[in-house]
């Protein structure tokens, strides 16, 4: 069974940083893609940033190029480093992991089979 465990959420001001990990332990070896998702209250789940097994990695274009997001596979870890937060940026973080290789299906969280359980990013004065 594959876990994903996210951690590095908190509250940050305008301008801040974060770093954001995700954990993936279990039958790792079956995992290709790996994304980073977010939702705020009231809103739907949408896409930040996927990893294709390739290397390849897209944005959303909210991120404009202030988030990064990459992966250590030694470490079965997938990272999101976020500067210049904007208080819109406030929403519970998850991590999502897929076996599949479609660059197109990057940024589409239907496409992915494994979730972790979030964790929460405010952006506040």
């Amino acid at each position: 069974e594959m876990r994903l465990v996210e951690s590095g959420g908190g509250l940050v001001q305008p301008g801040g940083s974060l770093r954001l990990s995700c954990a993936a332990s279990g039958i790792t070896g079956s995992v290709a893609s790996m994304g980073w998702f977010r939702q705020a209250p009231g809103k739907e789940r949408e896409g930040v940033a996927g990893i294709a097994p390739s290397g390849i990695t897209k944005y959303a274009d909210f991120v404009e190029g202030r988030f990064t997001a990459f992966r250590d596979r030694a470490k079965s870890t997938l990272y999101l480093v976020m500067n210049n937060l904007r208080p819109e940026d406030t929403a519970m973080y998850y991590c999502a992991a897929g076996s599949w290789y479609d660059t197109t299906w990057l940024l589409a969280h239907a496409k992915y089979t494994y979730w972790g359980q979030g964790t929460q990013v405010t952006v506040s004065s």
